[in-house]
């Protein structure tokens, strides 16, 4: 049986659109795959992005209680000094019997009083220089670092207070210098730090006021 050219083209022509068929089946079929496994990726992005929101929030919200407790510590410890520098006398247990050493203790002590800060320090500092091993000194010294304190000289007062602490432990101002560190520190963002001087206050002068300022003060961390 013979075919025509027409007939013989058509059967052609048949053949390989049948064998192209399947090609073309599987090329749409791995389109597709790539389509589900991009959405399923996009899904698992947004999850993750999701989740890292999440964890942001709750950061943002555990560094605003911090910041929370750490002003109203920092109020607490600019209250004290106020209170202090309005109703204590300020004045020295001892005397001495040097009239020019007194009056530049007490000139010194005055601006304070006053609450000019920077200048109670820089005399204050001057009076420790002048007379080291004066019955004064550790007071100097003491007003000298609370006074550095409120003109928020942190680091300067930590440094003046912490020597006060090593020369005179058994200084009556000791324990409250500790105080003033705890709240030097804390300005500082030493959270640790602060907690620590504010346990070795407790620890190495129990019993005294400074001791139970340091236990509430640690209620609030």
């Amino acid at each position: 049986m013979t075919l025509s050219k027409k007939s013989t083209a058509l059967l052609i022509s048949a053949v390989f659109l049948g064998m192209a068929q399947p090609a073309f089946s599987a090329e749409d079929e791995q389109a597709r795959r790539a389509i589900l496994e991009l959405r399923s990726q996009l899904k698992q992005s947004d999850i993750v992005r999701n989740d890292l929101a999440k964890q942001v929030q709750d950061l943002q919200k555990q560094v605003s209680q911090l910041r929370g407790q750490i002003e109203t510590i920092s109020n607490v410890s600019q209250s004290q000094l106020q209170e202090t520098r309005a109703n204590d006398d300020l004045g020295p247990s001892a005397q001495v019997g040097d009239p020019v050493e007194q009056q530049a203790y007490d000139t010194a002590l005055d601006l304070f009083r006053q609450g000019n800060y920077p200048a109670a320090a820089s005399a204050l500092g001057n009076f420790s220089s002048a007379y080291p091993n004066s019955p004064l000194t550790p007071s100097a010294r003491f007003y000298e670092g609370s006074s550095r304190y409120a003109s928020r000289d942190f680091k300067g007062s930590i440094d003046n207070l912490e020597n006060l602490v090593k020369t005179y432990p058994r200084d009556s101002k000791a324990g409250d210098a500790l105080l003033v560190i705890a709240g030097s520190q804390l300005e500082l963002n030493d959270i640790a730090g602060s907690k620590a001087t504010l346990e070795r206050t407790i620890r190495e002068y129990p019993g005294t006021p400074a001791a139970d300022t340091a236990a509430e003060r640690l209620k609030m961390y």
